[in-house]
């Protein structure tokens, strides 16, 4: 692994604003981002990277390109699931395994998004299809972590409806923003995306560190609660996703030439999610804890992605 790489990740601005907010916490400021605030940015977030996917995907290489890659994605929302349940289950209760499985095997598009960040600073260059196959990432992994817990559970009492369960995923805010702004982005003009891109490129960078710095106050509020839980989850929290993503970084040498799609397919494969999973869980698994799965998500595999798994990735790769 390159040192200098490590150390230029753990310099960055995104990660040092997130750490800044884990530490606003713990010396108790009131440094607090507006919830209103909070979720603008978030929308801002996913409609930038969504409409910029959209304009490089018009410039894409072929539609078998385009399947070869949403094939391997979608492969990878529906296995790490289900070997994350069995994983899981060995130590937490069906429902718990099954919304582990489900973060897992989903997406986080904030990672992906700091992953394009860091792609663009070292001007290595990336396929813009790959903003579909994450969007396409989201509803197979929640679908499989639930039938996950309801195949290998008590199974008693549970009165969620397949439909439901797949509508909320297909119809999840983030899924259909990103999925929407993709499409409306492939249909303007070039002339027509100049327009607004001083809003879509140069606010970007200013935005996401912000939108970092208010999930780095929703961890460390977090950090207390989760480390009742024991060191099964943080531990697991941090191996799967430099697992995930070292597999991946591997796997796609064989199918793919381009280095910047295999690392983001190697975030793709690390992250998890702790927006999209949450808002499904709450139908499909009320009795699991979000206070275990989502600390994981997001205090312990989001910063550890930054941190170790960024230059790993890079390196198996280079």
């Amino acid at each position: 692994m390159s040192w200098s790489l490590l150390a230029d990740n753990l310099t960055n601005p995104a990660l040092l604003f997130f750490l800044l907010g884990v530490v606003a916490v713990q010396i108790k400021s009131d440094l607090a981002i507006p919830e209103t605030s909070s979720k603008f940015i978030s929308l801002y977030l996913l409609f930038a990277i969504g409409f910029e996917g959209g304009q490089e995907m018009v410039h894409s290489p072929s539609g078998v390109e385009f399947a070869k890659a949403a094939a391997l994605g979608i492969g990878l929302a529906v296995v790490i699931p289900v070997y994350v349940f069995f994983i899981a289950r060995t130590k937490f209760t069906s429902e718990n395994a099954g919304a582990i499985a489900a973060a897992y095997g989903s997406i986080s598009a904030v990672t992906f998004v700091t992953a394009v960040s860091l792609l663009e600073a070292q001007d290595i260059p990336f396929h813009g299809h790959l903003v579909a196959v994450m969007a396409l990432m989201e509803a197979p992994a929640i679908v499989v972590g639930v039938f996950m817990k309801e195949r290998f559970g008590s199974g008693g009492g549970s009165q969620w409806v397949w439909k439901d369960i797949i509508r909320h995923a297909l119809t999840n805010g983030s899924v259909v923003l990103i999925l929407g702004s993709l499409l409306i982005g492939a249909t303007a003009s070039e002339e027509q995306a100049q327009g607004i891109h001083p809003f879509t490129t140069d606010l970007f960078k200013g935005f996401l560190a912000i939108f970092l710095l208010d999930m780095g106050l929703v961890s460390g509020r977090g950090l207390k609660n989760f480390a009742k839980n024991g060191l099964f989850a943080p531990a697991l929290a941090t191996g799967l996703p430099l697992f995930n993503g070292a597999v991946t970084a591997w796997l796609t040498g064989f199918l793919f030439e381009s280095c910047g799609d295999r690392f983001l397919f190697s975030i793709l494969a690390a992250s998890a999610s702790y927006i999209a999973v949450p808002a499904a869980m709450r139908l499909a698994a009320p009795q699991a804890q979000p206070g275990l799965y989502i600390p994981m998500a997001l205090a312990v595999t989001f910063p550890v992605n930054l941190t170790l798994g960024f230059p790993l990735y890079q390196a198996i790769i280079n």
